[in-house]
């Protein structure tokens, strides 16, 4: 319950602020070109309570806290004044409309950018980009990588975090056939390695294991941190502060090496030698199980991880004010680069459309962030700026991008389309929104399940 509290608050907290910001660049840009704004709506419904500004503006509260909106002076809305028709957004110049039209999602862009620079100014936390031991078949193991080397660049760019890395790889996955890595060993030696991509399947839920590239974990000791209720642990009798000596005779080396043959053994019976308050005893455990596919055991226990074990590979990227500013606008244009790369692969079949997430997904990420820090949830809320950039330019009907399109026909042929084919395009534009709702809700349902 306290999980869902937190994303139903992280959700309406970031999506009230990014549609906001949103109509507030529609706003600000008629007001610059002269169009008369009538109702600038915090949320959605009969206003709770309205304000009537000087120049006639009725900012409003709406009991639906999700977004907002603007409301424009157009004939095609209702009468309006002969004194006031130059100031209607429908007798505007193509030009003018377009751009009041385009400030909504430049504004998503540009407050991106602010959040990243405000992140990167009090720092981003995270890990080196240090590497586990490839797997044998693995890219990266027959490129010549090896456990314990850091990446210190990827293609010429420096790579401060683990999440740095992680993003850069998705984003060279998809427009290149090679990676150039350049590594660091534990000695100092730095050397630069061709990853090559002709095998590896660029859908991010199978790069990473395709790649072989995954984070160095350091040895964690076998000693139980706490057991779950109603858990195998439980049931066989483990109690915090267990140490894990053997399981049936082979020596546990340590907390890892348990796990992932709990995972590959569902349902197996185990004899585990523990040693607790310096006496040893033996404990007869039955492995649980989680269905999937493949069914996967549970032991239904957490590992005490000594706080100091991770201090070494904890890494934090922080610059300047001024340097900032242009790092957090080339994080702003590579996410925009990508969500834009992606749904092309999706489009074209060659990503998986299961990479669509919806309301419910974000909101669970939202959650997360929010109770992970005021830093992971800003940067929550950039990507998600950008995402709500980038899909209101898609030249959709009902989108921003498709009311572009539309003005920009109407720019070359000298008049607008016909009622008839705007009305159309509309239908047309809901129906595309629909259905890739009703997918974004399918993954989302499907992810939880």
């Amino acid at each position: 319950m306290l999980d869902l509290l937190w994303s139903a608050f992280g959700f309406v907290i970031a999506i009230s602020v990014l549609v906001c910001f949103h109509e507030f660049g529609h706003y600000w840009m008629a007001r610059r070109l002269g169009v008369k704004v009538l109702r600038f709506s915090l949320g959605w419904g009969k206003p709770l309570r309205s304000h009537l500004s000087r120049d006639g503006v009725e900012w409003s509260i709406a009991p639906w806290p999700i977004g907002g909106y603007v409301k424009l002076l157009d004939e095609r809305e209702g009468p309006v004044p002969p004194s006031m028709r130059h100031m209607a957004f429908n007798n505007q110049s193509v030009g003018r409309r377009m751009a009041i039209l385009a400030a909504g999602p430049a504004f998503n862009f540009l407050l991106a950018i602010l959040l990243y620079w405000g992140t990167l100014v009090v720092g981003v936390p995270g890990m080196k980009p240090v590497l586990a031991p490839p797997p044998a078949q693995s890219a990266a193991a027959q490129a010549g990588l090896q456990g314990g080397e850091e990446v210190t660049a990827l293609d010429g760019r420096p790579v401060p975090t683990w999440s740095v890395l992680s993003t850069d790889l998705i984003d060279e996955s998809l427009k290149a056939r090679s990676l150039l890595l350049q590594v660091r060993s534990a000695d100092g030696h730095e050397r630069v390695v061709t990853i090559d991509l002709s095998q590896v399947r660029v859908d991010p839920e199978y790069l990473f294991e395709d790649l072989g590239l995954r984070p160095f974990r350091p040895s964690i000791p076998p000693v139980v941190a706490e057991v779950a209720p109603g858990s195998a642990a439980e049931a066989a009798g483990f109690q915090a502060g267990d140490r894990l000596l053997s399981r049936d005779g082979q020596p546990i080396s340590d907390w890892q090496a348990w796990a992932d043959w709990v995972g590959a053994n569902p349902g197996a019976v185990a004899q585990v030698e523990v040693e607790r308050s310096g006496a040893r005893r033996k404990l007869e455990v039955v492995i649980g199980a989680v269905e999937g596919q493949p069914t996967r055991g549970l032991f239904g226990a957490t590992a005490h991880v000594p706080p100091e074990l991770w201090q070494h590979l904890r890494a934090e990227w922080q610059l300047d004010p001024v340097s900032a500013l242009p790092a957090a606008a080339r994080q702003t244009w590579q996410m925009s680069a990508l969500t834009l790369r992606m749904l092309w692969k999706m489009v074209v079949g060659e990503l998986s459309l299961k990479n669509i997430s919806g309301p419910i997904q974000i909101a669970q990420v939202a959650g997360i962030s929010v109770q992970s820090g005021l830093v992971s949830f800003l940067t929550f809320m950039a990507v998600i700026s950008i995402s709500l950039g980038v899909l209101n330019l898609l030249p959709v009907p009902m989108l921003d991008g498709g009311h572009l399109l539309l003005y920009a026909i109407e720019g070359l042929r000298g008049r607008p389309l016909s009622e008839r084919v705007q009305a159309a395009s509309q239908y047309i534009g809901f129906a595309f929104i629909g259905l890739l709702m009703l997918l974004a809700f399918y993954n989302d349902i499907m992810r939880f399940v």
